[in-house]
């Protein structure tokens, strides 16, 4: 290809139905790099040659062109300039001649280019010659793209199409879970209104659908403020069905398409902050820069409402003092945690919050509530400022050493209240404060080391509390990295393996654990348990391959049966033939009853 990219329409859309001007790009596919203006060059192995007479702007599928068309010798046959009429036409249907089409498929808005076409008749007007032209002729187009438009087939098979009159801003669109705010009005096709939004617009989400189940499918492909066409077909609107009449509209008649004429005003982001929707943040203003993360000391303002409007607890409001906390400290509930350590500077969000992660099953006294037994909460949070946690490669070596030491003390204190997730969290946080960077000096290296390994036994307890085995056996193998005969990390990565029912991995584990240890008690308490594990996996291999060799042997057996009946009711058969032919034999040798012969003749 003679350009870096190429546009293609969607098929199914027709372009000369279309007003619009200036449209957003197509599809876009990586080709050759740029021409330069004077460059000539093939259109891959075409057959075609383009010559780059002027720049264009932006790539997109073209609308109106206009051309002129010369043989070699200069001779011209056709030119859209001489008819003062542009083309309009739809890529890809043959409405041009096809070396044409490939070569306008390469341009740009206001691009002009000569294309020379080498190729055999059929990629031209044919053998049959078109007005002046001889068959099988060399010809040059000089083309200039005046403009263009998209249009899009959502559904592939005409049934959604999208064709897009005004842009909406770049890199703005709304999200599976999102409010939106549209305009629009829907009509039938001869022009009958049976649809239309107040001129604010109506807003939902678009998870919960509206109107006609496909419209929230449209609108995800659009961008804020972008005006668009929608046609929709009976089979994705509401197919046979009727839609009575309301609000001053008529009736929807069965089978009818749709026309809409749709605007997309707004979104406000929604946010499942937790994965199972019980914590779901709609955003109301952007923040600014990078998130809290947790650790950040963060300072909020918030409103606390119940579901039906009570408020329950403030801050920050009418004078009283922000809230400001640690996140993933469990110093809030732990829907707030988690939405303020998601939040930017200057966020402002509703958050809605199910009892799960608010207050649980039990009642709580707030400052102007109480909040009932398993409530939802709604929050309507301003994240007012934050200061984040100190990383690693803030800190000088004393600094890493300290903050590895007090994390790893408040993961022992959590894991002694069985919060095996959070201090499993504040291990592997201590481990990266020590992590082997080449900072430390020889001094230093025998504790950063033990504190290292003491973090990673810790946090392979947790995961084996947690029953994430594999994160266990990950943990415990970089131990052994370090020091290959350390008892704790070769018996809790065997529990791990007999967990995931490794038997031989971990009877090697434990071997080696006793080998370093021959007293240890735990260790060989688990080699008893491996033992029984065992013993039961081989009882459970010689029930399984009795019964396999149980079944090939019925099966062999009424092979066997099947067979000697097979040839019984063979050998019976024959004994019946053998008799008939007998019988047959003995009546034609038999005298005539009357005695009087007839001759056969």
């Amino acid at each position: 290809m003679a350009c870096e990219s190429v546009m293609t329409l969607e098929k199914g859309a027709n372009l000369s139905d279309i007003d619009g001007e200036e449209e957003e790009p197509g599809e876009v596919i990586e080709s050759a790099p740029p021409l330069k203006v004077g460059e000539e060059r093939e259109l891959g192995n075409s057959g075609i040659k383009k010559k780059l007479l002027k720049n264009g702007v932006d790539w997109d599928t073209p609308e109106f062109v206009h051309y002129v068309g010369t043989l070699l010798d200069g001779t011209k046959f056709d030119s859209t300039r001489d008819r003062y009429d542009p083309l309009t036409f739809k890529l890809g249907t043959g409405q041009v001649a096809t070396g044409l089409d490939n070569g306008i498929i390469t341009m740009k808005k206001r691009e002009c280019a000569v294309f020379t076409f080498t190729l055999p008749s059929e990629l031209r007007f044919g053998v049959e010659g078109r007005d002046s032209l001889p068959p099988n002729s060399v010809v040059q187009f000089e083309v200039e793209l005046v403009s263009w438009i998209t249009v899009v087939d959502l559904s592939k098979d005409g049934g959604i199409v999208k064709k897009i009159l005004e842009k909406g801003e770049r890199d703005a669109s709304p999200g599976d879970l999102d409010e939106v705010l549209v305009k629009y009005q829907v009509m039938l096709g001869d022009g009958t209104m049976v649809a239309k939004t107040p001129e604010e617009g109506v807003e939902f989400y678009l998870k919960d659908g509206h109107f006609c189940p496909v419209l929230s499918k449209a609108i995800l492909t659009m961008k804020k403020g972008e005006k668009v066409k929608l046609v929709i077909q009976p089979q994705y609107a509401f197919g046979e069905e009727r839609r009575d009449a309301c609000d001053g509209f008529g009736a929807i008649p069965p089978n009818s398409a749709l026309h809409f004429n749709l605007e997309l005003l707004s979104f406000k982001h929604v946010v499942d902050d937790t994965g199972d929707s019980k914590v779901v943040k709609k955003i109301l203003k952007e923040g600014e820069g990078t998130s809290a993360d947790e650790g950040a000391t963060v300072t909020i303002s918030y409103i606390a409402r119940l579901e039906d409007g009570t408020v329950f607890e403030t801050k920050g409001y009418d004078g009283e003092q922000l809230l400001e906390f640690i996140t993933d400290e469990e110093q809030v509930i732990a829907g707030l945690d988690r939405v303020a350590a998601m939040m930017k500077k200057g966020e402002w969000a509703i958050v809605t919050i199910n009892h799960e992660y608010g207050f649980g099953n039990v009642e709580a006294k707030r400052d102007l509530a109480t909040v009932p037994s398993c409530a939802k909460l709604y929050y309507e949070v301003e994240m007012m400022d934050f200061i984040k946690e100190k990383v690693p490669w803030e800190m000088n070596n004393q600094e890493k050493i300290e903050a590895a030491g007090r994390k790893k003390e408040e993961g022992n204190l959590l894991f002694k209240n069985g919060k095996y997730e959070r201090a499993g969290k504040k291990y592997n946080k201590a481990a990266d404060c020590v992590s082997e960077d080449g900072s430390f000096v020889d001094d230093e290296q025998k504790l950063v080391k033990s504190l290292r390994v003491s973090c990673w036994l810790n946090s392979a307890a947790c995961c084996l509390k947690l029953k994430d085995y594999q994160g266990a056996i990950e943990l415990c193998s970089k131990v052994l990295d370090c020091d290959c005969h350390n008892v704790k990390a070769l018996y809790r990565r065997a529990q791990a393996y007999m967990e995931i029912a490794d038997l031989i991995l971990a009877e090697l584990d434990i071997k080696k654990a006793i080998e370093a240890d021959p007293q240890n008690r735990e260790v060989k308490l688990l080699q008893k348990s491996l033992k029984q594990l065992q013993a039961e996996s081989n009882k459970r291999d010689a029930k399984f391959y009795a019964n396999m060799f149980a079944r090939v042997t019925k099966d062999s057996s009424v092979a066997t049966k099947k067979l000697k009946v097979e040839k019984s009711e063979e050998e019976k058969r024959r004994e019946v033939a053998v008799a008939m032919e007998t019988e047959k034999e003995v009546d034609s040798s038999a005298p005539p009853k009357d005695g009087v012969v007839v001759d056969s003749c």
